[in-house]
């Protein structure tokens, strides 16, 4: 195996990425220069990076004494001003260089930012120039992100035919390029085009628009849809149901599951799972149990082990876990992983070790590859004290090669999504992320917030809990969404994993502080944030 080649590990590199001023930012390049480095494309690039987040003005007049700028620093540089949004009129003084320079031309990494920046105004004009350069200097079939990013770009700009068309014309779209064709049609969709032309939407068409809306977070107009309905049936009732039991309104749900009986529409096998995860989410327990035992008793349907998932769960967050488990063992079926996994989450919510330890014991032969069931019961132990206990988890973990996967949050701004990984500092724009960081943890202080380092799962000092607390990736997310979005815009986070306590209850008070609807997706359900409160009445 080759070593890498030292002018990317040098360690006056990794200086760079801690500068914070425009002094110690010139001590760095004069070393730079003193060293060589400035001689190697690579490391220009990183210093052209860096520097563009802390001047401007120093960062053109170090591109503009490079003797041979290449296109792949042309096009860093382009990248960050593009990221930054009030630099964009450099970006695009950037390109016209290029395109008057008599070596360097446009290639595929050219193109992504500047129709990124077409997407917002005065620049959205340039988008329709830029496609034809892109047909003049760049070789069909066009690189997978040119493609991406014309069709977002005609996406954006409404025309949706064009987008479409765009999309049709990749073998293999991706995940992103999925969502992005999506996310068109639904920011314009199908239904805009509906009612504008007052055509009827009958129930089919509304389920799936119901669905597709509750998904996407939007759950005021699933419910301004399916008010609309003139014929609603029991599949367009059971979306509507769901939509509204995974946003955190159960009470409503439990409403509308009573309207649908009143209206002579008989429940089915989905309309009692989702009606029960309602009642989970918002705690009520028996009601949840008088639906389970309906099933069977009103309704003459043996239950399946997707509804004794529901009603275990269902006492599982309540607290109730002998209950929960007496259910599983008293099953007419063999528990699967789901249920085991619910009891032992329940278990770590509720400080219950014993039945934390026969769960995990049963999840190891079921799924012994999977990291999220050993990290329970570890962050049990952790929430303990019981650190050797840990070390036993985590030891076991690395004999049998299981990694951990790492909180992760992704924020939509512009059409892109952009990924934050807790402790992340690899965003273009890290350092105002972390100074804004800074900003919203005094101004919590202010408001009386106290960090809730039980939910940081090391065995570290009270002040390092504090800091590991203020870099999760959530709280990343809605750092750069703050200092990025639009003041009026609602901030939307999905979240790979089950939002903590802290982080919880520091974005209450960051929506009602800043002034700003906050919604997340995480694993299990979505929250409203707004005006200091949580749709899920903090119980989740």
């Amino acid at each position: 195996m080759k070593s890498p080649n030292p002018v990317f590990t040098h360690p006056i590199l990794q200086l760079l990425q801690k500068c914070r001023t425009l002094d110690t930012l010139k001590q760095i390049h004069a070393q730079m220069i003193a060293t060589g480095l400035t001689l190697h494309t690579y490391p220009l690039s990183r210093l052209l990076l860096f520097s563009s987040t802390l001047n401007i003005t120093y960062t053109l007049s170090v591109f503009n004494q490079i003797p041979n700028s290449t296109i792949f620093l042309f096009n860093t540089l382009i990248s960050s001003l593009v990221n930054q949004k009030h630099h964009t009129h450099i970006a695009f003084s950037l390109y016209r260089r290029i395109l008057s320079h008599k070596t360097v031309k446009p290639n595929s990494y050219t193109y992504p930012s500047l129709f990124k920046a077409c997407g917002l105004h005065p620049w959205v004009h340039h988008g329709l120039a830029l496609h034809t350069h892109v047909l003049k200097f760049l070789e069909p079939t066009y690189d997978h992100f040119v493609q991406a990013s014309l069709l977002n770009y005609y996406a954006n700009s409404g025309k949706l035919g064009v987008a479409r068309y765009l999309f049709d014309q990749i073998s293999k779209p991706d995940l992103a390029t999925w969502n992005s064709i999506l996310a068109a049609y639904a920011s314009a969709w199908a239904h805009a085009y509906i009612l504008k032309n007052n055509l009827r939407l009958n129930r089919y068409v509304g389920t799936a628009f119901i669905g597709m809306y509750s998904k996407c977070g939007c759950i005021g107009l699933a419910y301004q849809l399916f008010d609309r309905l003139s014929q609603r049936d029991t599949s367009c009732y059971n979306s509507m149901i769901g939509g509204l039991a995974i946003h955190g309104y159960g009470h409503r749900a439990l409403d509308l599951y009573e309207k649908m009986k009143r209206e002579g529409l008989a429940p089915d096998h989905i309309t009692f799972v989702v009606t029960m995860c309602a009642c989970s989410h918002i705690g009520s327990v028996d009601e949840g149990c008088k639906i389970f035992d309906s099933i069977k008793e009103i309704y003459g349907i043996e239950p399946t082990l997707e509804h004794y998932g529901c009603v275990i769960d269902l006492l599982g967050r309540a607290g109730q876990l002998t209950e929960a488990e007496e259910k599983m063992r008293n099953m007419p079926m063999k528990p699967n992983a789901i249920l085991w996994r619910s009891l032992l989450g329940a278990a770590r919510v509720h400080g219950n070790l014993e039945i934390g330890e026969v769960a995990l014991k049963h999840l190891m032969e079921l799924e012994p590859e999977t990291s999220g069931n050993y990290v329970l019961l570890s962050n049990m132990y952790a929430g303990i004290n019981k650190w050797e206990d840990v070390k036993k988890i985590r030891k076991l973990m690395k004999d049998q090669g299981i990694i951990k996967i790492p909180g992760s949050s992704l924020v939509e701004m512009g059409g892109a999504m952009h990924e934050f990984i807790t402790g992340d500092k690899t965003h273009p724009l890290s350092e105002e992320i972390y100074l804004k960081l800074e900003e919203i943890n005094r101004r919590l202080q202010e408001y009386g917030h106290k960090p809730r380092i039980k939910e940081v799962l090391f065995d570290i000092e009270e002040e390092e809990k504090e800091d590991a607390l203020s870099y999760h990736s959530e709280r990343l997310a809605i750092a750069f969404a703050l200092i990025a979005a639009d003041s009026s815009a609602p901030i939307r986070i999905i979240k790979n994993l089950r939002i903590c306590g802290d982080c919880h209850a520091s974005t209450k008070l960051i929506s009602m502080i800043y002034g700003r609807q906050i919604i997340v997706r995480d694993r299990n359900r979505f929250h409203h944030f707004n005006d200091g409160t949580c749709s899920c009445l903090d119980y989740w």
